[in-house]
């Protein structure tokens, strides 16, 4: 089974950095595309980034491109997204998720078999 931990989350100011991971455990991820999604408070979840385990080719939403950067670490089996120049509207539960397959990019949730439990990252003015 596999399970996913969220790490990381806390407030910080606008303009500021900070580092997600997420520690991945009971599976073998070589063709899995692991991703971080994001619910800001009374919206939906939306796409942030996905990473290809694998090869490490990488997709993100714009609202995110060039300010973070997904990663991931084979040997540690754990994920990272680091979050520069955070803005308040970055505020939300960070939620990593994994799907097994490693074609198309998908940045639907639905597409994603796997979730952890989230981290609260509260970005202030």
């Amino acid at each position: 089974q596999v399970q996913l931990v969220e790490s990381g989350g806390r407030l910080v100011q606008a303009g500021g950095s900070l580092t997600l991971s997420c520690a991945a455990s009971g599976g073998t991820f070589s063709y899995y595309s692991m991703g971080w999604f994001r619910q800001p408070p009374g919206k939906e979840r939306e796409f942030v980034a996905v990473i290809k385990w694998n090869s490490g080719t990488s997709y993100y939403a714009d609202s995110v491109k060039g300010r973070f950067t997904i990663s991931r670490d084979n040997a540690k089996n754990t994920m990272y997204l680091q979050m520069n120049s955070l803005k308040p509207e970055d505020t939300a539960v960070y939620y990593c998720s994994a799907r097994d397959g490693d074609g198309t990019f998908y940045t639907g949730p639905a597409y994603y078999n796997y979730w952890g439990q989230g981290t609260q990252v509260t970005v202030s003015s």
